[in-house]
């Protein structure tokens, strides 16, 4: 036997005596269990905001391939429709049971008909196949995903069940506008702010001497859950020009902030970012179960927010 080998040999009996002579196999003291125990609190308690942030960089990553993929089908149609673009939004009237009443003919050009609210009796809220596979874009993008942040998880208690709420997304109204009685694209029928800006009807529009670059105008963003009401989104635009900061005012709608105070937008050149808002007044706590077809007026002047989405959405008629 090798020296190594014997002095090997050597420890392990020395060993076996020891736990022999003590009387009872070795094992762990509560107080090294409970040292074990607080720091394996201690580790989660470290791990867990970073796995919290890890899965809202996976939500954003996912937001933002919803938002680009939803911009192709926009563009895509436009470019099978003789360069024209959908309605943000269509010219219905809803009946006691949210039906569309009166149907307007232009209305199969809308990008969506849903208006949605938190009524367990709008089937609008969480059947897609009410509007969603009618709608013109869907044949470019058949994933009813795509409608939705991952990070809203807004549902509806229908006979005892819930239902996830299907949309999130929605599109600016200076971005196709909504069915007039003629089939023309009008940004509003009563808000006077709107009347001195362009509404764009051609995907050609963008990039003109008189209109903002593609990459500068949004087409779709998330809308916050207690918020998405219509299939549009629209920005009172008084104190753009001339600048006038203490006019700035939100109308009924308000943008998303799932990601950490953040919105996803897509443009009309295709790409899509994440914007961060800076004032707390474009982030108020949500209210889930409220009216979000009810339409108000929110001020907010010096609002930055308000200045960047602005500038993001239209520009002054030539």
């Amino acid at each position: 036997m090798s020296p190594y080998a014997d002095r090997l040999h050597k420890q392990l009996n020395a060993r076996r005596c020891l736990i022999r002579d003590s009387g009872r196999p070795s094992a762990f003291t509560l107080i090294e269990l409970l040292v074990v125990i607080a720091i394996i609190a201690i580790l989660a308690a470290m791990l867990l905001p970073a796995m919290a942030r890890a899965k809202q960089k996976g939500q954003g990553i996912q937001c933002m391939s919803n938002h680009r993929q939803l911009t192709l089908a926009w563009r895509m149609y436009a470019d099978d429709s003789r360069d024209m673009l959908v309605y943000a939004s269509g010219n219905v009237a809803l009946d006691a049971t949210h039906s569309n009443a009166g149907g307007n003919p232009w209305n199969q050009y809308a990008w969506s008909l849903s208006n949605m609210d938190f009524d367990p009796n709008n089937r609008y809220n969480w059947d897609q196949s009410l509007d969603m596979v009618k709608r013109p874009l869907w044949p470019y993008a058949k994933t009813a995903n795509i409608y939705k942040c991952p990070a809203d998880h807004s549902s509806i208690l229908v006979n005892g069940v819930s239902k996830p709420r299907i949309r999130t997304m929605s599109m600016n109204l200076y971005v196709g506008g909504f069915v007039a009685d003629d089939g023309s694209s009008q940004a509003t029928a009563s808000w006077a702010f709107g009347t001195n800006y362009m509404v764009y009807s051609k995907l050609s529009q963008f990039g003109s001497s008189q209109a903002a670059p593609a990459d500068k105008v949004f087409v779709f963003l998330d809308m916050r859950e207690d918020k998405v009401n219509w299939g549009n989104f629209m920005i009172n635009m008084d104190g753009y020009t001339p600048t006038q900061p203490g006019l700035y005012s939100f109308t009924s709608d308000l943008p998303g902030m799932y990601h950490d105070m953040a919105c996803g937008f897509s443009f009309a050149d295709g790409h899509a970012e994440m914007k961060r808002w800076r004032d707390g007044r474009t982030t108020p706590p949500a209210v889930p179960g409220g009216d979000p077809l009810a339409l108000v007026s929110i001020p907010s002047p010096n609002n930055v927010d308000v200045a960047w989405l602005q500038d993001h959405s239209t520009r002054p008629k030539p």
